[in-house]
């Protein structure tokens, strides 16, 4: 039995102090699991096709098309990808650019994203002079002024909220309300809309809905059809998660991911 490579292992960017290094990946040839690490230099995720779930600050975060996930340096963080995802990774020295100091969603113009995939062909040891340095620099002073968007799941380490969390990820069709979920973790109703809104800043009815979001995204991006989707994410009918996914996003299934090509 063939054991796909760890993406971790195929490219170490603290090996260069220059403020910023591209790669590619292609997760035909490695393991959908990246296992949790961290590293000196900050992370922006972009994928190209498919899609990533990355884990991070107790958060889960969906890389949708047009937009990128920027993970500071330091902060542990795993993923996982769909077989179908390729990703450019820009890895950011510390201090070189005016970014976040935490995890966020990012979005990625067309300029950006073209800038970062041109990098993405250049050896690691670049010169510090030459015109990659110069690409660089302009691509870190573009992200910088990009809008933050909200692709994120807050999960927080609460083990209440973590087993609620872990529970529905697995089944996302599971449409228990919150009083039969309060039986499950073993409080009162009151008491778990109360410990939800503090823990991850939303109420149980908007939590659920960012989730499954947040799978939809990652599900439509690997190519998994509308209709399929909408059955996973147990809605009635498609009509009903298209209606959702417009009001969360500003246009349907097809159209977003239409534009996104």
């Amino acid at each position: 039995m063939i054991t796909s490579q760890s993406a971790v292992s195929v490219f170490d960017p603290d090996q260069t102090r220059l403020p910023a290094v591209a790669y590619r990946l292609d997760f035909a040839d490695h393991s959908e699991e990246v296992p949790v690490h961290r590293h000196r230099k900050g992370q922006l995720i972009i994928a190209l096709h498919g899609a990533v779930t990355c884990t991070a600050d107790g958060d889960i975060w969906i890389v949708p098309p047009n937009c990128g996930v920027w993970i500071p340096g330091g902060v542990p963080h795993s993923a996982r990808a769909t077989e179908n995802a390729r990703l450019n990774y820009l890895f950011v020295e510390p201090g070189a650019a005016r970014l976040p100091q935490e995890c966020c969603t990012l979005a990625i113009s067309p300029m950006i994203r073209e800038m970062v995939d041109r990098l993405a062909h250049e050896r690691a040891g670049y010169p510090a002079d030459g015109h990659a340095a110069r690409l660089a620099r302009v691509a870190l002073d573009e992200l910088a002024e990009m809008p933050r968007e909200r692709f994120n799941l807050p999960v927080s380490s609460h083990p209440k909220i973590r087993t609620m969390a872990d529970a529905l990820t697995a089944q996302p069709s599971d449409r228990s309300t919150l009083s039969q979920w309060a039986k499950r973790v073993a409080m009162s109703e009151r008491s778990l809309a109360r410990l939800m809104v503090r823990e991850t800043g939303l109420t149980f009815g908007r939590w659920r809905q960012q989730l499954h979001l947040v799978v939809a995204l990652r599900e439509l991006a690997g190519g998994v059809p509308v209709q399929t989707v909408a059955a996973e994410l147990g809605y009635e009918s498609v009509n009903a998660f298209i209606t959702m996914f417009k009001k969360a996003m500003g246009s349907t299934p097809a159209h977003y991911f239409g534009r996104s090509k």
